[in-house]
């Protein structure tokens, strides 16, 4: 870690974060901590700007090419499941929908908004690759479902799109703050993607109405179908990742989704 203490200073003490890509840490200084991670995206000065993620301190570009950033360390706790029904996480997510400025410096990245007939030309051909399509009547039936709703998700106003909104994604403060982090997997796409996500994972259907109107859409049956061709795309995703990994239990985690989303497309949909 010496390219760290190189870039922040040798009176900071280090230590790993953890994490996957293992490329996060926390420095720390008498009573102040920072946490560092090496070449995030740019990206993140804009979220930092609009107050959704805590305050970038600083960037430094080092002398191999890594970019090193410095966000504060603010002193809290992951949200808990039953809390992502709260109207704080609905008004953090129109917050982050209705941003112009994400938005254009996601497009001045490179980043081009995903249209619903790209998404299922590739995942069709990844279940015909990996076999899914031939073995699993669940599959094949989410194949035609998808195309049923196809049209509904066409044209939609693509936004910036979290599209990973687990609950342990979201970082309450001690002094109760809301912010929304590990932004890698962000797309320009249907917010859709992430309001049915939400809506179907943590908050009851009896109280779907009121989330919806605190985050500023209407319910329609079109609504639905794009929420549930997202979430069945999300789901078929998963579902090929595991298996192509031989992972198989963790592959018939997702089939038992899969059936379940199935199920509420009849039910909410098609009937």
């Amino acid at each position: 870690m010496n390219w760290l203490q190189q870039a922040i200073g040798k009176e900071w003490n280090i230590t790993p974060a953890g994490g996957l890509t293992g490329d996060a840490y926390i420095a720390s200084k008498d009573d102040r901590r920072l946490f560092l991670k090496r070449n995030s995206s740019p990206f993140l000065a804009v979220l930092s700007a609009e107050g959704i993620v805590p305050k970038l301190v600083f960037t430094k570009r080092m002398e191999n090419g890594d970019v090193i950033t410095a966000q504060e360390w603010l002193d809290g706790r992951e949200l808990k499941a039953e809390e992502m029904q709260h109207h704080r996480v609905a008004d953090l997510l129109r917050k982050i929908h209705g941003s112009t400025e994400l938005l254009h410096m996601l497009m001045r990245l490179g980043k081009k908004p995903v249209t619903p007939d790209e998404h299922f030309t590739e995942i069709a051909a990844r279940l015909k690759s990996n076999g899914l399509l031939d073995q699993y009547d669940e599959v094949r039936d989410t194949i035609r479902y998808l195309k049923y709703m196809l049209p509904a998700a066409r044209s939609q106003q693509p936004v910036v799109c979290h599209c990973d909104l687990n609950h342990n994604n979201i970082i309450l403060t001690t002094d109760g703050q809301l912010y929304l982090v590990d932004w890698d997997n962000a797309m320009i796409a249907d917010p859709a993607m992430d309001f049915g996500f939400i809506l179907k994972w943590y908050v009851p259907k009896e109280d779907w109405d009121e989330w919806l109107e605190q985050y500023g859409a209407s319910r329609d049956n079109h609504l639905f179908e794009r929420m549930y061709w997202y979430l069945i795309m999300d789901a078929l995703y998963y579902l090929s990742w595991h298996y192509e990994r031989n992972e198989l239990n963790k592959a018939q985690s997702r089939l038992a989704d899969l059936r379940d989303l199935n199920d509420c497309v009849v039910n909410a949909i098609l009937r």
